[in-house]
């Protein structure tokens, strides 16, 4: 009856990220930092998790001698975002 859901996708802040992520062609860290409210250990951290699962791809490089990170949602993040909210959709759903 209920699909299992993503245990890389289900977690708070891990969910924020993805459904941002999902919208846009990429995002710099300061901006999921600001949008997520998060720590920046934390969100550093869980960037990393989504990267090791291959959801996410970041690159960092320099801006004006400061460093720069910058995250992109893969094809892979992409479908599993999509089957995570199919999953999660059964769960709401009332049975009639």
């Amino acid at each position: 009856m209920f699909k299992e859901l993503d245990k890389h996708m289900h977690q708070p802040l891990r969910l924020k990220i993805m459904s941002l992520l999902v919208s846009l062609e990429s995002a710099e860290f300061n901006f999921l930092l600001e949008k997520t409210k998060a720590t920046k250990g934390n969100l550093s951290i869980q960037l990393k998790k989504l990267k090791e699962v291959g959801y996410i791809q970041i690159d960092k490089q320099f801006r004006n001698n400061y460093p720069l990170t910058t995250c992109k949602i893969t094809p892979k993040g992409i479908d599993a975002f999509e089957a995570y909210v199919e999953a999660i959709s059964g769960y709401l759903k009332r049975e009639e």
